[in-house]
């Protein structure tokens, strides 16, 4: 495989003399942690469904990874070849990885809901030689999934089953077999090495505009958002890392498997969201940072008040992917004791902007974060005219994390010659430089020349008693264009009619031409793997049911 990583080479200069770039790999990283802190817990990794409990000493990690790389490169992986794995928060997901970048193999993580029809389109799109799944999770069957999509997969070579039965499990393949100790083991695991600025990392967008792209990301772009990642939040050896969201996602991935090994840090792995599990796991780990979406921090803020279990080691609690309801801040301050960290990033840059640990709560709120060190942030107009702080305009960051482009489509990688990326996100950016994003820009909704303030919209029914989650999205309408429609998920055993939603919004003196003309009550919204709801898929139900009503 050919990566064409073209945004590299023209940062790389400037970002070196910066000190932004640090030149080391995952490799070094793992090679210093297993000689200073041999014995010290790396990893624990815990199966909800089976109670299965996994520890690994950094020494042990370090000498599973070589054994994993050499067996990988005897099923006939190179240098730069895909490695793809559909795993959930299992120690072999963190171990695939450390292998891979062993012998240099690009590791393509795949969310475990994806199926056919994802699976398809991405495998082939990245050409992965090798794929990883579990014979089985959540009752469903990947082995088999897999094995009816591999004829129409002519890069694949092999299907590799954790927890399998026959001659393809994983245990069979690579983890069974001492292969680092085999006469050319030191060989190759010397000779293929990557460097800081080979693609390590293949990952696709969740797919909130409903198109997956293949982002491509090195040591050197991953580690200058991680490193100051942790010093703006304060982290370091002594931290455990809890991790449920996933790690096929660039959270899970970023801040769950590889901070912790650069922090010499102990990450906790729970591969199924409980939150009765995870209150068990924080105090029986001491976990003490642990970073998630919104629902997540409802879940374990509601179960600790419960159970009346304290999680007292809980320290920092990081929420992204949507606003923080005013409400849900003050609850999990009193349940949990924790800071609530706001922050907002994407699979191209991973985190862009956080509040800091020193900030007024309410900017957990209000804010979505300043930029890391390292970033720079502008809101632009139509013509990318820059704005005044205040105005609302499309989001441009320029990062020394930003990604190496989009696989086999640079044509879409939205960065000018300057450096600045298109988010394709709306924001505001106020005078003390804290960022607020608005919206998608796809989302806007132009109601008769008239903007509507979608975020604004959405944090006043998220205000509403009756209301878990709400979304505005657009319907098209004849004379004036758009008119707005209000997608809800009601709390359980609540219910909210149109009128009632209607004369809330008046309470809140909402102008009404913001109020949304229609309203649809559903029992699940359409949401990515890290909780961001999809609204391209809202619009679709909207434009069925608006169909069969007409």
């Amino acid at each position: 495989m050919n990566f064409d990583a073209v945004l590299i080479p023209a940062r790389r200069e400037e970002s070196i003399a910066k000190g932004w770039w640090h030149d080391r790999t995952i490799n070094d990283e793992l090679d210093a942690a297993a000689r200073d802190f041999p014995d010290k817990i790396a990893l624990t990794a815990v199966r909800v469904e089976n109670g299965d409990t996994r520890r690994f000493t950094y020494a042990e990690l370090a000498r599973l990874a070589d054994r994993i790389a050499v067996g990988l490169h005897r099923l006939g992986v190179r240098k730069n070849d895909v490695v793809a794995m559909q795993l959930p928060n299992w120690w072999e997901f963190t171990l695939t990885y450390l292998a891979c970048s062993r012998i240099g193999a690009v590791v393509n993580p795949l969310m475990h809901i994806f199926r056919e029809r994802e699976l398809s389109f991405m495998l082939a799109h990245g050409e992965a030689k090798v794929v990883i799944v579990p014979k089985v999770f959540r009752r469903f069957d990947f082995e088999q999934m897999l094995t009816s999509l591999k004829p129409d997969l002519p890069a694949l070579r092999h299907i590799i089953v954790v927890g399998g039965e026959g001659d393809n499990s994983y245990e069979a393949l690579l983890t069974r077999p001492e292969w680092e100790t085999k006469t050319n083991a030191a060989q190759i695991l010397s000779e293929n090495r990557p460097g800081p600025d080979d693609v390590t990392q293949l990952m696709y967008t969740s797919g909130t505009t409903g198109e997956p792209k293949g982002v491509m990301h090195t040591a050197n772009t991953v580690f200058a958002n991680i490193i100051p990642y942790a010093q703006r939040l304060h982290l370091g050896q002594d931290d455990v890392v809890l991790m449920a969201s996933p790690m096929a996602h660039q959270t899970g991935f970023m801040y769950g498997l590889i901070m912790p090994v650069l922090l010499r840090a102990t990450a906790v792995l729970q591969d199924v969201w409980e939150a009765t599990k995870a209150v068990e796991l924080i105090r029986a780990e001491q976990a003490s940072f642990t970073m998630a979406s919104t629902p997540f921090l409802t879940d374990l803020s509601r179960k600790v008040e419960e159970l009346g279990q304290d999680v007292p080691s809980l320290k920092t609690f990081l929420c992204a992917g949507a606003p923080i309801p005013g409400p849900l801040v003050e609850q999990a301050q009193n349940t949990l004791g924790v800071k609530i960290i706001s922050a907002w990033g994407m699979t191209e840059n991973g985190a862009v902007t956080l509040i800091r640990p020193e900030d007024p709560d309410e900017l957990a709120v209000t804010t979505d974060g300043i930029p890391l060190p390292g970033v720079e942030i502008q809101t632009v107009d139509i013509n990318g005219e820059p704005l005044h702080p205040g105005e609302q305009g499309r989001l441009l960051v320029r990062s020394a994390s930003n990604f190496g482009g989009y696989l086999k489509r640079p044509a879409l990688n939205s960065t000018d010659e300057h450096g600045w990326f298109d988010t394709g996100d709306l924001a505001i950016i106020n005078a003390q430089g804290y960022l607020r994003i608005t919206g998608r820009s796809k989302d806007v909704i132009i109601r008769g020349g008239e903007n509507i303030p979608v975020v604004e919209v959405e944090t006043l029914l998220y205000r509403h008693p009756a209301v878990a989650l709400a979304a505005i999205v657009a319907y098209p309408d004849e004379r004036l264009g758009e008119r707005a429609c209000a997608v809800v998920v009601p709390k359980e055993g609540q219910s909210i009619d149109f009128d009632s939603m209607v004369e809330f919004l008046k309470s809140q003196k909402l102008a009404l031409q913001y109020i949304p003309e229609k309203l649809i009550v559903r029992a699940a919204m359409p949401a990515t793997p890290s909780g961001k709801i999809q609204k391209f898929k809202l619009r679709e139900i909207i434009h069925q049911e608006l169909g069969q009503q007409a």
